[in-house]
């Protein structure tokens, strides 16, 4: 996450020990979990004869062996950590986007690194359970000699640990575990791992259970390949006194799933804790000098540390200094009102409240623009359905015009289209063909009920409907008085043929202009954006493609948010050092800049409560299932919406009337009134 120029005193002075505290947590906590989990295995009636198997165990070979190899994992998973967290979740707005997230070089890599890990670790709980369990490969019969055979009991328990890991860092992705949130409420490290034990006890628990689920189904369609393919590949023979693993029957043993659940639950619980406790270890507040007396030392303050645009969590604890100084330190806040020896300056207010501002002025910026493009996307699709309905209207028109032009005789006047005539009353009708036209004596019968009974049979009454003559069908009588049937002219043959002759050189005028770059009217014309144009408007008719490249409304609300714990701070932060000034400011440094500050807030308040009126967006906070998974970005808009609120409400009931003297435009101080009057 961190590069050699970014922030290397915070990085070597706080970021590294706090998380190489954690994974030493982590492994010191190994020998306790091991040996629960070799009492849940071997559990016995005498717990003498249990210490003793235990101790054997510990001290074997293959038992300090396999706990080595079990803390090089634990450690690996924790530098994993390190490298991946992040305290802005990363939010997928579609679902090409989360694809692209697991199909990602840098995933594909982790998520075999964590199959290896599993399979480390499925081992170690195979030696410790021993038995059946114990070898990979065991002796066919009791001759030397004979030939060696593949013990699939371990290798079903390897396998499980190597689909475990995998589904772990797979939901990993899915779900942000690598997520840092920060906990509204400061508490001592303990008293936070004390409250996240039984929750990681049970997720692991529930999670191994859901994964041995699906790693049984796989493994019974799918088992026999592997297991094939290791036995061609060693030339290893399957025991015939045993049954298959990849049957109804061999699956069924109650011994086998139980164990098999007994390793996922060791896997997640080690890898779950080593989780946890980096959470604990990186959200822990640090307090930054607001000023410094030596000049080497300027970069550590607050004020330097806030402005910090490489490092994420060296910002992110700044402001949480910020807001804790402003509430509970009336010593440092001082140092923030003071002025700069020699000179009289306030320099640490100008820059804390001119970043804090700049962080509400940036998300009201984006807010406002994701506003507008919502806003412009709504209207370009009412405009594009539009034309195309009315292209779509001219194309059938032009269509059956020309179908008429190539099919009807010229000496027959072609009728009027309906989008004509303003009244449905006024439409023109042309009967159909008359009795002479169907040689069914029965059809024949149903057109003259029809015409009989319809409003053009015999004499019109209705003064807004005229009989138009002659028809767009001739009809027999007129073909009777004419005397003869009517035939096309040559000139009309002649005509046809030119129009059917003309479309095909149309086409070879258009292919050879796009070839040559220009149009038929000999404009220039952009190849490489016209096949884009095409192939979009092509690939946007498609379901799949649809259904992938569609954006998520709430993943799009909760990607626009996901920073906004550094806007809650600020928020939090520079309303309570203004309602401090009130009694503490003696020089009068906040007075200069509240100005700005009522107005970014009230900006804000502005352009928060426009996007929680869009029709897409939840007004009320969705519950989510508890788990591992950091699930606190989804509440993030929430919680800005209510401290913005109660910022605002701050500076007003402590300055109350004071503020009608402060300069702003008319619209914010008709806004401000209504805080004044606690109606908003």
């Amino acid at each position: 996450m961190f590069s050699a120029g970014q922030s290397c005193w915070f990085v070597r002075k706080v970021i590294c020990w706090r998380a190489g505290a954690s994974i030493a947590w982590a492994v010191l906590l190994l020998p306790p979990t091991t040996a629960i989990f070799f009492i849940l295995c071997r559990f016995s009636l005498f717990p003498i004869q249990t210490l003793s198997e235990y101790l054997s165990l510990v001290t074997s070979s293959s038992g300090i062996v396999s706990f080595v190899l079990l803390c090089a994992v634990t450690i690996t998973v924790g530098v994993l950590i390190f490298e991946n967290y992040t305290v802005i979740p990363t939010v997928a707005c579609s679902k090409i986007a989360l694809l692209g997230q697991l199909l990602h070089p840098r995933h594909v890599v982790n998520s075999l690194l964590h199959c290896a890990m599993g399979i480390i670790v499925a081992w170690r709980a195979a030696v410790t359970i021993g038995g059946r369990y114990q070898m990979l490969i065991y002796p066919c019969g009791r001759i030397i000699s004979d030939r060696v055979c593949l013990n699939e009991y371990h290798l079903i328990l390897l396998l499980a640990g190597a689909f475990v890991a995998f589904s772990h860092n797979l939901f990993g992705v899915v779900h942000n575990k690598n997520y840092v949130s920060f906990h509204t409420v400061q508490q001592y490290k303990y008293l936070r791992f004390k409250r996240s034990f039984l929750l990681v006890v049970k997720s692991s628990a529930t999670q191994a259970l859901y994964s041995i689920r699906n790693y049984i189904m796989v493994y019974f369609l799918l088992g026999h390949i592997p297991r094939d393919w290791i036995c061609n590949m060693f030339n290893l023979d399957l025991s015939s006194s045993t049954s298959r693993l990849d049957t109804i029957s061999g699956l069924l043993d109650l011994s086998l799933l139980y164990h098999l659940w007994l390793t996922a639950t060791l896997l997640l619980f080690t890898w779950s804790i080593t989780l946890v406790l980096f959470r604990i270890f990186i959200t822990e507040g640090y307090s930054f000098p607001v000023q410094s007396s030596f000049t080497n030392d300027v970069h550590q303050c607050l004020p330097r540390a806030l402005s910090d645009s490489q490092s994420a969590i060296l910002k992110f604890l700044a402001l949480q200094d910020l807001a804790l100084l402003s509430q509970h330190s009336p010593l440092r806040r001082g140092e923030v009102f003071s002025l700069s020896q020699p000179g009289g300056h306030p320099h640490n207010w100008n820059a804390i409240s001119k970043e804090c501002q700049s962080l509400l002025a940036d998300l009201t910026q984006r807010l406002v623009a994701y506003h507008d493009s919502g806003a412009t996307n709504s209207k370009a699709k009412s405009l594009s359905s539009g034309s195309s309905k009315l292209k779509s209207s001219s194309a059938s028109s032009s269509v059956s015009s020309g179908v008429e032009d190539l099919t009807l005789p010229r000496s027959v006047p072609i009728k009027t289209p309906d989008s004509v005539f303003s009244s449905p009353l006024t439409a023109p009708f042309t009967p159909p063909y008359q009795n002479n036209s169907f040689p069914s004596p029965g059809l024949r019968r149903l057109t003259e009920s029809v015409c009989q009974g319809s409003p053009w049979h015999g004499n019109v009454q209705s003064p807004h409907v005229m009989r138009r003559n002659p028809g767009l069908w001739p009809t027999a009588a007129d073909s009777q008085s004419s005397g003869s049937p009517q035939q096309p002219s040559p000139k009309q043959d002649h005509d046809r043929a030119d129009l059917l002759a003309q479309f095909p050189r149309n086409r070879k005028d258009q292919v050879k202009s796009f070839l040559d770059g220009t149009r038929v009217d000999g404009t220039r014309v952009d190849r490489k954006a016209y096949l884009f144009n095409k192939v979009k408007s092509f690939l946007s008719k498609r379901v799949l493609i649809t259904y992938l490249f569609n954006q998520l409304p709430e993943a799009t609300n909760e990607a626009l948010f996901a920073d906004s714990q550094a806007h809650i701070w600020a928020l939090e932060g520079l309303s309570n050092l203004v309602q401090a000034s009130f009694s503490e400011d003696h020089f009068g440094v906040v007075q200069t800049s509240l100005a700005s500050i009522l107005s970014s807030m009230l900006l804000l308040q502005e352009a928060v409560d426009r996007h929680f009126k869009l029709p897409h967006v939840s007004t009320k906070p969705v519950r989510t299932a508890s788990g591992m998974g950091e699930q606190s970005y989804k509440m993030l808009r929430f919680a800005l919406r209510a401290a913005l609120k109660t910022a605002i409400y701050r500076i007003t009931t402590t300055f109350g009337d004071h503020l009608k003297a402060v300069d702003m435009s008319a619209a914010h101080r008709k806004r401000l009134q209504l805080f004044l009057q606690y109606k908003e």
